[in-house]
């Protein structure tokens, strides 16, 4: 009979040495199994899978995205963190689709020789960040995730998108973008330097392509987020677009970036303070400003029109926004 390891006579130590499922080759050498075994139980049809060298799942189905994280940093060492578009996912943001799914990116330290294989992306560094912990996974912080994404990408829009949802929904202030843009390597950071600078007042992409769209209006907003006070300076709120000659307020606003926390209630307030003295609002969400130009355009109109035959109620500009 041919010698067994001890793998074969405790089958318990391959959980113990594993993580999730997913183990090192090397850990399954020391429980006295051979690397042609552990070969030949990844051959199709075995009970097992490689998902990256020296890496095996325990099991011959597809690997769960939790599997290729573990299975990632496993391959990556005990000092590698999850970072770009893989750790804003695990952070929560809404990451678009033109960032691979698949991929997942790790900062390891500079002095590591290991090179990116399979759907891992490795990268080297000097400035390793300390992990942020979640669920269990070493994720870089949100700031440095954020920008590990966005310059290893050369499309304008998902660029913009994620760094909108980074300063939204991450609470990353853009200072803080530019800040983390400027220490690390400049290889692709002109396209999100020129969108934090080119958006420096505005709130959303929605804003800018409402921009655009309102130049095809008859009457274009007079004012871009100006402040409104009342009569006796009280403030009023910020609307995206205004028109000042029939204070005429249009608000670009989004379930997606102003229905969390504490987004839904200022809304609301902010709505009743336009009421209460009188302004006409058009409220339109993001999707519609792409997707259904012409009806928000009609809509617009309409409103200009109705607020143009009313009396013009007593509201001005803040003398910061004259």
């Amino acid at each position: 009979m041919p010698k067994r390891g001890r793998w074969a006579q405790h089958p318990e130590l391959l959980k113990a040495l594993s993580r999730e499922g997913v183990i090192r080759a090397v850990s399954l050498e020391s429980l006295e199994m051979s690397s042609r075994v552990i070969y030949r139980r990844c051959l199709p049809g075995g009970p097992w899978q490689r998902l990256l060298p020296g890496i095996i799942l325990l099991h011959n189905t597809e690997p769960t995205r939790r599997e290729q994280l573990v299975a990632a940093l496993l391959y990556g060492g005990s000092q590698a963190v999850i970072t770009g578009a893989a750790a804003c996912r695990q952070y929560g943001l809404h990451v678009p689709a033109e960032f691979p799914e698949a991929e997942v990116h790790l900062l390891v330290p500079h002095e590591r020789k290991i090179l990116s294989s399979e759907f891992v992306t490795i990268e080297r560094t000097v400035r390793l960040p300390g992990p942020w912990l979640r669920d269990g996974l070493p994720l870089a912080p949100l700031v440095r995730a954020t920008t590990d994404a966005v310059r290893r990408t050369r499309a304008e829009e998902p660029i913009g998108r994620l760094l909108i949802e980074a300063v939204q929904r991450g609470r990353c202030s853009p200072k803080a973008i530019s800040r983390e843009l400027d220490r690390g390597t400049k290889r692709g950071t002109a396209m999100p330097r020129r969108l934090l600078t080119k958006w420096a007042d505005l709130r959303s992409i929605a804003e800018a392509r409402a921009r655009q769209l309102s130049r095809r209006l008859p009457v274009p907003p007079s004012h871009w987020n100006p402040a409104i006070c009342d009569a006796s300076g009280k403030y009023i709120g910020r609307p995206d677009g205004w028109w000042d000659n029939v204070a005429l307020a249009w608000e670009i606003d989004s379930v997606d970036f102003h229905f969390y926390r504490d987004g839904y209630a200022k809304t609301l307030h902010r709505n009743n303070r336009y009421a209460a003295t009188g302004i006409t609002v058009v409220q339109t969400l993001p999707s519609r400003v792409e997707n259904d130009p012409d009806s928000v355009l009609e809509e617009l109109q309409s409103a200009y029109r109705e607020a143009s035959m009313r009396p013009r109620p007593a509201v001005f500009l803040s003398e910061e926004a004259a």
